[in-house]
């Protein structure tokens, strides 16, 4: 099979808008949960999310194609900009026909739904904005980005709720080992943070209350009482191996192996036991011939809801046996909030330069222990130590699975 290789990056999170800025505030442990600024949160019982900050779209993308897209459109278009000149390929020099976009997103335009159906009730929904339907849809942010770079080869985007970005990325590296393109640009983008979309899952009792920034996001911890909303997206680009090396492309890693499976379970909730998130994980190794003991970190999905960070400790356990005691395993959501279908990509973009630079983040502002998530979560601060191979875990709402697998570059 061939082999696949990751040569550029592009990154806007809660922790810096570009890839440099978030990397930066990894390695620090900064925590990019703040108060809601989007919108009044007066009265309400959430007030706190992992906003993207002082980011002005106009900055970097075409200010009369900005009104036409949603934020988060905007914020993939300004990631793929990134990772397109991170890359620096000459699409003159592409075959076109064999590049694709597969881009992910969990909702899709909800700010927009929110302001036209707004301006429906109250002019009328025949005077919603033309642009209403293209700026709402799911797939627009992977057709926005095929037409910037005209892409010609696939173009999709993977909607599985939390487990989106882990697919559209683990989708591109078999697209690509299999035969079937030269390069990819993917991964996931969200901006659900909106009055409907925090309202939602508050209604859900997903999402944490607490008014303190750095008792909000907290996985593992004891203390965990939901999730916190982010938004924001990364972007990837996924290479054929001896493509890269023909044009003399940087590489940052290697694309290992992917599972994704689903449990077949609950809407919601994940299979209590992690069976079918440890299945996942196995496929992954399995896909990559890597064996357990070869893992040195995971990115867990680590959403801080007491449901999944003690169902992915059983799954962890469950994939590694003995071997679980000495992994690293910490959750970079401690960090960024959870960014939905972005997640998953934003996570992909810090396992491979966990990879590249040698360094495991750590999951921030932990303090009280929990015996039923009893792994090494690299607690308060990161370390400097081998990442021969990661693993970067998403487990969705539906019972999605997915995990991506980055090896060393040699």
């Amino acid at each position: 099979m061939r082999r696949v290789v990751v040569t550029g990056l592009g990154a806007v999170t809660p922790i810096g808008n570009s890839v440099s800025e978030m990397w930066e505030s990894v390695k620090a442990g900064k925590c990019g949960i703040a108060p809601i600024t989007l919108y009044d949160t007066t009265d309400r019982k959430v007030t706190l999310a992992g906003e993207v900050k002082n980011f002005v779209p106009e900055d970097h993308l075409d200010k009369r194609e900005v009104r036409k897209m949603d934020r988060f459109t905007q914020f993939a278009m300004t990631a793929a900009k990134e990772a397109v000149e991170d890359a620096g390929f000459n699409t003159e020099e592409l075959d076109l026909t064999r590049c694709g976009v597969i881009v992910s997103t969990g909702i899709g335009g909800l700010t927009t739904i929110q302001e036209e159906d707004a301006k429906g009730m109250e002019k009328g929904y025949d005077r919603v904005s033309p642009y209403f339907i293209p700026m709402t849809i799911s797939n627009m942010a992977a057709g926005k980005i095929a037409i910037e770079y005209g892409f010609k080869g696939m173009c999709s985007c993977v909607v599985t709720a939390c487990a989106s970005g882990t697919n559209a990325i683990g989708d591109a590296f078999r697209h690509i080992r299999d035969g079937y393109a030269e390069m990819m640009l993917c991964g996931g983008t969200e901006a659900s943070i909106t009055p409907l979309g925090i309202g939602g899952f508050t209604s859900l009792k997903a999402l944490c209350q607490s008014t303190d920034p750095n008792r909000a996001s907290i996985p593992f911890d004891k203390e965990r009482s939901g999730f916190v909303m982010g938004e924001g997206a990364a972007i990837l680009v996924l290479e054929e191996y001896e493509h890269a090396v023909k044009r003399g492309a940087k590489i940052y890693c290697e694309v290992a192996g992917y599972g994704a499976n689903c449990d077949a379970h609950h809407i919601t909730a994940p299979l209590e036991d992690g069976s079918g998130a440890a299945a996942c994980m196995r496929l992954a190794m399995a896909d990559g011939n890597v064996g357990p003991e070869e893992i040195n970190y995971i990115n867990a999905h680590g959403t801080s809801t007491p449901l999944n960070d003690k169902g992915e400790t059983k799954a962890i356990r469950g994939a590694f046996g003995e071997y679980a005691d000495k992994l690293m395993v910490s959750s970079t959501k401690s960090m960024t909030g959870h960014l939905l279908g972005a997640s998953g990509a934003v996570e992909g973009v810090i396992t491979a330069l966990s990879v590249k630079n040698d360094f495991v983040p750590a999951t921030i502002n932990y303090k009280e222990p929990d015996e039923n998530c009893d792994l090494d979560i690299v607690p308060n601060e990161g370390r400097s130590t081998t990442v021969n191979y990661a693993m970067s875990n998403s487990l969705g709402f539906g019972g999605h699975n997915a995990s991506i697998i980055f090896k060393k570059f040699n």
